[in-house]
C-alpha cells in the first residue's frame, strides 16, 4: 500500500497498481484505507468511506458511500453495506450478510462523554445471511442469527434466532422466514415446502431448521 496527499493535504491510502490488478479490489479515491487493514480479493469499496487498520473485510464485498469500519471489525465474504453505516468496534459480520442504509450498530450499553468505557464494549455477531433492514438499530451484546431478517426501522434490542423475523421497537418476532427470504408457514406436522429452494424446513422447541 502507498499513501497519497490530495490537494488539501487530505490524506488517502490507495492500494499500489499491482494490489489492484492482482487482488481486483476497487477503492474510491475519496475513501481512506488504513495502513493495516485487510481487503479481500474483488471487494469494491465506493466514496468517502474509512477502514481502519486491524480492520478484516471480506472477498467480494461491495461497501457503500460513507461506511465507517472500526478497528478489529471482522466482515466476511459477499456482505454487502449500504450507504451511512457505521460499524464499531466489536461488530462481526459473517458471510452473506445484507446490511441496509443507515443501520445503526453500537458497542457500549451505557454511554457517557466523560466516562471512559473503552474496556466495556460488547461484541454483536451478525450470522450468515442475515439481512438487517434500513434504519434498523442493532444494540451490542447480542447475536443476529444466520439468515435472520430485521425489519426497516427495528430497534433490536435481544438476540434474535436463526430464520427469524423481527420488526417493531423494540423488536419482537413476528414469524420465520427461508434461507431466500421467502415467509414460512408450519402446517399441522410442523414443516413447510420451499419451493424456490426445493427444501422442507421444520420447526421444534422453536428451533427452525432444514430437513
Amino acid at each position: 500500500m502507498t499513501r497519497l496527499f490530495g490537494d488539501e493535504g487530505r490524506q488517502y491510502t490507495k492500494f499500489v497498481f499491482w494490489s489492484m490488478q492482482e487482488k481486483r479490489v476497487f477503492v474510491h479515491e475519496s475513501s481512506i484505507i488504513d495502513e493495516g487493514a485487510l481487503i479481500g480479493e474483488g471487494t469494491s469499496i465506493w466514496h468517502f468511506c474509512h477502514i481502519m487498520a486491524t480492520a478484516r473485510v471480506g472477498r467480494f464485498c461491495n461497501i457503500g458511500q460513507n461506511v465507517f469500519v472500526d478497528r478489529d471489525v471482522v466482515i466476511g465474504d459477499g456482505v454487502k453495506i449500504q450507504n451511512n453505516v457505521s460499524l464499531y468496534k466489536g461488530v462481526f459480520v459473517s458471510d452473506g450478510v445484507f446490511i441496509g442504509p443507515s443501520v445503526v450498530f453500537t458497542n457500549v450499553l451505557n454511554p457517557r462523554s466523560f466516562v471512559d468505557r473503552k474496556a466495556s464494549f460488547k461484541n454483536t455477531t451478525i450470522g450468515k445471511g442475515a439481512s438487517l433492514g434500513a434504519n434498523a438499530t442493532i444494540l451490542c451484546g447480542i447475536d443476529i442469527g444466520s439468515f435472520a431478517m430485521v425489519g426497516a426501522g427495528a430497534v433490536v434490542v435481544s438476540s434474535v434466532p436463526t430464520f427469524a423475523l423481527v420488526v417493531g421497537n423494540p423488536a419482537i418476532q413476528i414469524g420465520w422466514v427461508t434461507e431466500t427470504g421467502i415467509s414460512i408457514h408450519f402446517n399441522g406436522a410442523g414443516e413447510f415446502f420451499c419451493a424456490e429452494e426445493n427444501q422442507v424446513y421444520a420447526i421444534e422447541n422453536q428451533v427452525v431448521y432444514k430437513k
